[in-house]
């Protein structure tokens, strides 16, 4: 599953949760209903869901497409690009999921 459909079924039961399960339980939920992903993913990608710390330090642009966040001891970056619904290019209109496709990436800062 792509980490963007996987960010989707996080979302869906940390907020069903009231914002209230950690990794933990959201890994275990997902494996109640039969998905299997790493222990280590659920806590990146459910890292990236609540991320809220935008600030002109990190966010110049006010885009709200770029953040840092600490999993483990470690540090990862995560930038979301938008592109045409081919991939071959930019979006003409971000804002727009008829003609967006917006692709995730998460990276270890120290490999950046």
């Amino acid at each position: 599953m792509a980490d963007a459909a996987l960010l989707k079924r996080i979302r869906t039961v940390h907020l069903g949760s009231h914002q209230t399960y950690g990794a933990p339980r959201v890994h275990a939920d997902l494996r109640e209903q039969g998905e299997r992903h790493s222990r280590k993913r659920i806590d990146r990608l459910l890292a990236v869901c609540r991320f809220s710390s935008f600030d002109p330090n990190n966010e110049p642009h006010g885009e709200h497409d770029f953040g840092a966040v600490e999993v483990g001891g470690e540090r990862f970056f995560w930038k979301i690009d938008t592109y045409d619904r081919a991939i071959l290019g930019g979006s003409l209109d971000p804002a727009d999921p008829a003609v967006t496709t917006r692709v995730l990436t998460i990276m270890r800062a120290d490999e950046y």
